[in-house]
């Protein structure tokens, strides 16, 4: 047995060329798998032809909801797709979403991040907004269109999260600075989805299911980048590592004793 927890990265589907179609995953989530979580990093294909719910329940300890440019498909929550709901990524909207629904009900860990926020809002019966900096009064969330890698992952606005709340005692902190790089957002929080973080401009920014058994933190930032290091990305990815270790002790332990 590997002594690391075997994470399960969401992979995204991409046309590298005309004839050729990829699985991806980008190499942060990866490294802070490895190094901030202390998990064995694997790359799960995102088509449900591929791969079942039972089956990666049964080969990963924990998973990891990563972005991803193509969003929730609207149908998902019961609404029309428009323009502004940009490309979507139906195959992964098929493992991801009941994936999730499982998770919860087994108490078994995800983090989600951007994309993964999503889908965990629209898995517990939530809906979103097509894109969020045409709303009366927020601010622009995208990701900057120039510049370097390190200034379209820098800190742009603070979060502010429930005093007493779980990102409150994880990190120590009412309010962090975080890296934005998305279009849509949450518009109304699915079942038990509990908001427990906002940036200045009221947009949700850090959810975890209430009465959940196991880990569900999600955010809607990058906590990926500089993960090893970050004094925020650290203790979560340390944390979601801790709950997968714990998942894994548990699973082997009963299969030794069954």
């Amino acid at each position: 047995m590997s002594s690391r927890p075997i994470i399960g990265i969401i992979g995204n589907n991409q046309s590298l060329r005309e004839g050729f179609n990829a699985h991806v995953s980008g190499h942060l989530a990866s490294e802070a798998v490895a190094q901030a979580a202390g998990g064995m990093p694997i790359v799960i294909p995102s088509d449900p032809r591929l791969v079942s719910t039972r089956e990666l329940l049964d080969l990963c300890d924990g998973f990891l909801l990563t972005g991803g440019r193509p969003n929730v498909h609207p149908e998902e929550y019961g609404e029309e797709a428009t323009p502004a709901h940009g490309a979507f990524d139906r195959q992964r909207d098929a493992v991801t979403l009941p994936l999730i629904r499982a998770c919860v009900e087994r108490g078994q860990p995800f983090f989600g991040i951007c994309r993964g926020f999503q889908e965990v809002n629209v898995a517990m019966g939530g809906t979103l907004w097509p894109e969020i900096r045409e709303l009366p009064g927020r601010m622009n969330h995208r990701m900057p269109p120039d510049g370097t890698t390190e200034e379209k992952f820098a800190l742009r606005h603070a979060v502010r999260f429930t005093e007493g709340g779980p990102f409150h005692r994880l990190l120590g902190h009412t309010e962090v600075m975080t890296n934005t790089l998305h279009g849509q957002g949450i518009k109304t929080a699915g079942t038990r989805v509990i908001i427990d973080g906002h940036a200045p401009d009221g947009t949700p920014e850090a959810i975890f299911i209430d009465g959940a058994p196991g880990f569900t933190l999600s955010v809607q930032w990058h906590p990926e980048w500089q993960a090893a290091v970050d004094p925020v990305s650290r203790p979560l990815f340390s944390a979601f590592g801790d709950a997968a270790r714990a998942w894994s002790v548990a699973r082997h332990g009963l299969r030794k004793s069954a």
